[in-house]
């Protein structure tokens, strides 16, 4: 099982270099941004904390609010999950539909004064459900998050995008459905 040391490393990136290289977290604030809620929690707690996201939620946005919402709580290092595909620097692209501007660059770990990881969110709600072996998931939300790990290795998948036959994206007819 993969721990939040293994979760934290990544390959070498400005932030990384900046940002305690080195030091291996004790506790880890995970925020799981999607296009309708910002949730948050700490290790060690129980109970979650959100806020509404939306279409003109900005990155530094986002970090002004989890900030808020974190205020009491104590943590070494930061662990974002991103709707979207993520790079060594964190978010690849700027979010399409559900969020507002201004990730893709943006400085988390000084924003945030910590070390931080940006991931997609799929692949970090599969390795929260991870436990060995090889496992797909499968996540519907706002649109589809789909990751695949095997071996310890975490693939995140972009099935969303998918064209279906009759028009749309997998993603625009999974979400159409009432109820998802």
């Amino acid at each position: 099982m993969l721990n939040d040391r293994e979760i934290l490393r990544k390959p070498e990136s400005r932030h990384n270099r900046r940002n305690h290289r080195h030091k291996s977290p004790g506790s880890v604030l995970v925020v799981d941004v999607g296009g309708s809620n910002v949730k948050v929690l700490v290790s060690g707690r129980d109970v979650p904390r959100k806020v509404p996201s939306g279409r003109s939620l900005a990155a530094a946005v986002m970090v002004r609010r989890v900030l808020e919402l974190a205020h009491d709580w104590d943590y070494d290092a930061v662990s974002i999950g991103y709707p979207g595909a993520v790079g060594a620097d964190g978010p690849a692209r700027e979010p399409k539909k559900n969020l507002g501007e201004g990730w893709v660059g943006f400085d988390f770990a000084a924003a945030f004064g910590k070390p931080v990881r940006v991931m997609n969110d799929a692949a970090m709600q599969a390795l929260g459900g991870y436990q060995g072996g090889r496992m797909l998931f499968l996540g519907l939300g706002t649109s589809i998050g789909s990751a695949l790990v095997s071996r310890r290795v975490i693939i995140p998948l972009e099935l969303g995008p998918l064209p279906q036959r009759h028009g749309g994206t997998l993603a625009e007819v999974a979400t159409a459905v009432p109820g998802c």
